[in-house]
């Protein structure tokens, strides 16, 4: 009798012993939840004074590590969601200014390397749930109207000739994704469809338009949508989808990754009940507070799935708030989306594209950490490389830097410069404590938006974000060395194709069409 028990307890410590070192073997599942037009101050975390209280994500950032200096490569969601998935600043490709459209062509290029392709050719199950607004490949009705790729914002196609019956010719599946179900833009845009694995869920058969005058906090562009579409619906589907996506990989050996791009609480602002009115505040401040609810599922999700130690969960926005949150009322009421920063979506100031950034990995990161270093969106691939030990070829992530050394809390961030990019196209460049703006006639005004009274900026616009954290004083005739240097610096990367140690890149475009390219000849 003994025997046998000195047996089943000997062959309970092999397979003990084998499952923990099958566990610590596995690569850690990967999710990168981005928010839309979600500004750094709604998260409580973030702002001691906010009036939007999120303790799920609050709890993230203190079983893991918040970053206080983190910016997205752009101040609006397509160009930070291009350079999130490829490690590559936008204005490298044609799309120089503003975003896609729900019927612009693809703006990733069939030869462009995306962190999809890495982790799927490291093992990883992959998978984009979510808004999309990078361009697809719609197959259409008329052969002779299709574009291969993105050009310019003039690049769509006729919404009339889209063929729902049909498989995209190009989606996320052709960039590395194994499963994916998506919105084709952001939830303002149509086609009002959910596309899965490339094809259309259910066929369009009506027509939906809300216009702003009817709710100035949702309104959306007219145009096709199918019975299984509703716009206040659209978040939680996501999610649900995410936690089953989650629930059904925990039984795979492989690692998973989830490109979770939210739809909110970008416009329409459509918060349901239970959430509707819960904030006392508006409807955005709703809209937020039903975002945190909903990550509380997908991270009771994670909890459950029995892999949380050795999960990465990534949450961020693709850039601040934006203007149809009504700053006015949220103001009155106390609460500042953009924090203590100056400007908001679409902006070169900080509250454009200063983001929250929180990363929890139990098993690798210490809980209730703090970084203040400055990252970028883009670093995003070059840190799974990392994380696998992949080395990125001279072609690929042009513009990342790992941050596995920030999340270790040791050294190793090599980031010399981040390049902020605005809706209209104004490049500014942050190295340290200065951030230089360079917006040689451009006809913008200070938030970054065409002024009406015909006032330029001026030529260099430069601040020290040590002393001057909302951007006031201009010192840039006071420090003309400086100004000198970070234009160098920033004309410098541009040209190299590349912002990392590496051989030089062609940009994709030789003729960057900027109002302000004239700084580059001085």
């Amino acid at each position: 009798m003994k025997q046998k028990l000195l047996v089943v307890i000997s062959l309970f410590l092999i397979y003990s012993v084998s499952g923990q070192k099958k566990s610590q073997q596995k690569k850690p599942n990967i999710i990168y939840i981005l928010a839309d037009d979600l500004g750094i101050g709604d998260l409580s975390v973030y702002n001691e004074k906010g009036k939007i209280n999120t303790p799920h994500l609050d709890n993230l950032a203190a079983e893991g590590m918040r970053f206080t200096d983190a910016h997205t490569s752009s101040s609006v969601c397509t160009p930070t969601r291009y350079g999130i998935i490829t490690g590559r600043y936008n204005w490298r490709t044609p799309l120089k200014q503003f975003v896609t459209w729900g019927t612009s062509p693809m703006l990733i290029k069939d030869e462009r390397f995306t962190v999809a392709d890495l982790l799927q050719q490291n093992g990883y199950n992959t998978a984009n749930i979510g808004k999309w607004h990078m361009g697809l490949n719609w197959t259409l009705k008329d052969s002779s109207q299709e574009l291969e790729h993105y050009s310019s914002v003039k690049d769509k196609y006729p919404i009339n000739q889209l063929d729902y019956s049909k498989p995209l010719k190009k989606g996320a599946l052709d960039l590395g994704f194994d499963y994916s179900y998506l919105l084709a833009a952001s939830l303002n845009m149509p086609p009002f469809v959910y596309v899965e694995n490339d094809k259309v869920v259910m066929q369009p058969n009506g027509i939906s338009e809300q216009k702003r005058k009817t709710n100035k906090y949702a309104y959306w562009i007219k145009g096709p949508i199918s019975n299984d579409f509703k716009h206040e619906e659209v978040l939680p589907v996501f999610v649900d989808k995410t936690v089953s996506y989650i629930k059904e990989n925990a039984k795979d050996d492989k690692p998973y990754f989830i490109y979770l791009p939210l739809p909110a609480p970008h416009n329409p602002i459509l918060p349901i009940a239970p959430w509707k009115g819960k904030s006392k505040i508006n409807p955005y401040a709703d809209f937020v507070l039903m975002i945190d609810d909903l990550m509380g599922n997908i991270f009771k999700a994670i909890k459950e799935s029995g892999e949380e130690d050795n999960t990465i969960v990534i949450f961020t926005s693709d850039n601040g708030c934006a203007a149809n949150a009504n700053y006015k009322v949220l103001k009155a009421k106390g609460h500042n989306p953009s924090y203590i920063y100056s400007g908001n979506k679409g902006s070169y100031l900080e509250g454009g594209h200063r983001v929250p950034f929180i990363v929890k990995w139990p098993e690798k990161i210490k809980a209730n950490s703090i970084s203040d270093a400055t990252i970028c969106t883009t670093d995003f691939m070059a840190t799974c490389a990392d994380i696998v030990d992949y080395n990125l070829k001279d072609n690929e992530a042009e513009d990342s830097y790992t941050m596995l050394p920030l999340l270790l809390q040791k050294e190793g961030y090599t980031r010399e410069a981040t390049i902020h990019h605005s809706k209209e196209g104004v490049f500014a460049i942050r190295k340290g404590d200065w951030k230089l703006i360079v917006a040689a006639n451009t006809g913008l005004n200070a938030v970054g938006r065409p002024d009406k009274k015909g006032k330029d900026l001026p030529e260099n616009i430069l601040y020290n974000l040590k002393t001057d954290v909302g951007e006031h004083e201009n010192l840039a005739e006071k420090h003309p060395e400086k100004v000198t240097e970070l234009k160098q610096l920033l004309i410098k990367q541009i040209n190299n194709g590349r912002s990392t140690p590496g051989k030089v890149q062609k940009n994709d475009a030789i003729d960057f069409v900027w109002k302000q390219a004239s700084f580059a000849k001085r």
